[in-house]
């Protein structure tokens, strides 16, 4: 070949080489262009109606397989995340726990047993487990304690001429973040998280409603709190829609009953929380001790009462029985396909043990710490997460899209629990508090995702999943002034326009 006909060649060929590189790079100019502006499209579509004119949004979607940004709008934007915040905690607890991680309640006595007769105190010493008795694991919500006295009589115990005493000394007394809102105290959803957890740490109200403007009556309560005080501010109405609710303080013997509700109904339910799980339990199981012929002498108590009245004792305790909770991957899971409050507050400060190995009286704060370090030596970057409880029922929480997509990110490509995790999260249009997110849409079934919602907040975040291709999903709106059920439908119309 001669000499310009050589290179003519490799003008032809390097030609044909940078026409190929420009046609691809044009092609994925052309697609990235017309992805984001289709995206400005959905977005100002989903912005446009009046009542979102106060309102702010975090958006951002990730090819997690090829770390990737596919959308973004504001995604570094901090938020009210409301119940998303429990994808962080539930993230976190299986990662620092384990998923084969389990709660030990045990049964103590100090004094003497001799002859069936425990001269002293019977102890339960708890250690957070929020399942105990719990509706979402049992349908038999004694069951528990029914082994415990299977192995008091096994023991040969016929008699306690002390007291039944919870030792809820694990975490502080504080159950609820400072940051929750006031009305939100009482609430069946608001209960408290404690060393010592109870039958959810709720109680159902029964009420029967006659004549219209006539008060209605309470019946009674499940399980029996004969110690609560009703005030009672109900009122019934022909055309009522039900507007009831509860309201009171932690370790308070009264609630107030406020609202309308529909008159002539022969039964009305209404859910509060246990004020003082620990003394309650020790309280009922006491019922049950003596239900079952074993006698016990002395008044039931708990550790925050006994220490509040210098009455709690450091005397040696010998054992007698443990009982243990389902393992943390179902509390997980539960926790995130319900979004149970309790259980996602109970985890954090389970987290908080783990904290400079500290073993005893964790707390929010101690757990927020603990979740915070551990996040942040993996990669992530925290400054965004302003956490103030494991549930995200305080106000002050916040979180930004960005971050939950990256911790999506790395639950789905670098945690040993990757598969745990994402079970956990429910599947859209079939399961959880999105069963009905996108039902019967060509989306239906193909997210794995967690809600979250409060007054003017509504959040999403999980993964979509279609053939070989995996996106991490996070959305938080604040602040819009329609019905949570038209934001739920926006929001679905937008997850539509972007997939």
């Amino acid at each position: 070949m001669k000499k310009n006909d050589n290179f003519a060649f490799c003008f032809l060929t390097n030609s044909c080489f940078i026409m190929c590189a420009l046609t691809r790079f044009l092609t994925a100019f052309f697609f990235l262009f017309t992805q984001n502006a289709y995206t400005q499209v959905a977005i100002e579509r989903f912005l446009s109606p009046s009542y979102m004119k106060g309102a702010s949004i975090s958006l951002m979607v990730k090819d997690i397989l090829n770390d990737s940004i596919v959308y973004c709008y504001y995604a570094n934007r901090e938020l009210i995340p409301a119940s998303v915040m429990k994808v962080v905690t539930t993230a976190a607890a299986l990662e620092i726990l384990g998923d084969q991680f389990r709660y030990e309640t045990a049964l103590l006595y100090d004094g003497v047993l001799n002859n069936g007769i425990l001269d002293g105190n019977l102890y339960i010493r708890g250690s957070g487990d929020p399942t105990l008795g719990s509706s979402e694991i049992t349908a038999d919500r004694d069951k528990i304690m029914h082994e415990w006295i299977k192995s008091l009589k096994q023991s040969g115990i016929r008699m306690i001429t002390g007291a039944v005493i919870s030792d809820e000394s694990v975490f502080d007394s504080h159950g609820h973040s400072m940051k929750i809102l006031l009305e939100d105290m009482g609430s069946y959803y608001s209960q408290g998280s404690y060393g010592i957890n109870i039958f959810d740490n709720r109680f159902t109200l029964f009420m029967q409603t006659g004549d219209a403007d006539v008060k209605p009556e309470i019946l009674k309560t499940e399980p029996d709190m004969p110690a609560i005080i009703f005030h009672n501010h109900l009122s019934s109405n022909t055309f009522a829609r039900d507007s009831m609710y509860i309201t009171g303080y932690p370790f308070s013997n009264e609630r107030y009953l406020y609202g309308t509700i529909p008159s002539n109904r022969s039964s009305y339910l209404l859910r509060g929380d246990i004020p003082e799980p620990s003394l309650f339990l020790a309280q009922y199981f006491t019922g049950l001790l003596e239900n079952d012929s074993i006698k016990v002498s002395g008044t039931p108590s708990c550790y925050r009462v006994l220490v509040q009245n210098n009455g709690w004792n450091n005397m040696e305790r010998k054992f007698l029985f443990s009982s243990f909770s389902v393992p943390m991957k179902e509390i997980v899971r539960v926790t995130n396909h319900v979004s149970h409050n309790l259980y996602a507050d109970v985890l954090l400060k389970t987290i908080g043990l783990k904290r400079d190995n500290e073993g005893t009286h964790s707390s929010f704060d101690k757990g927020i710490s603990t979740v915070k370090n551990h996040l942040s030596q993996k990669g992530l970057n925290t400054s965004s997460l302003w956490m103030f409880d494991g549930s995200g029922l305080a106000v002050a929480d916040k979180l930004t899209a960005s971050f939950l997509c990256d911790l999506l990110d790395y639950m789905y490509n670098r945690s040993s629990y990757s598969d745990t995790f994402i079970y956990s999260l429910p599947r859209a249009g079939i399961e959880g508090t999105v069963a009905n997110l996108l039902r019967n849409s060509k989306l239906h079934g193909n997210l794995r995702i967690k809600s979250g919602s409060m007054s003017r907040v509504r959040s999403y975040a999980g993964y979509y999943v279609k053939d070989d291709q995996v996106y991490a999903i996070a959305l938080i709106v604040n602040n819009f002034s329609c019905t949570q059920t038209q934001m739920r439908i926006d929001i679905e119309r937008l997850f539509l326009s972007l997939f």
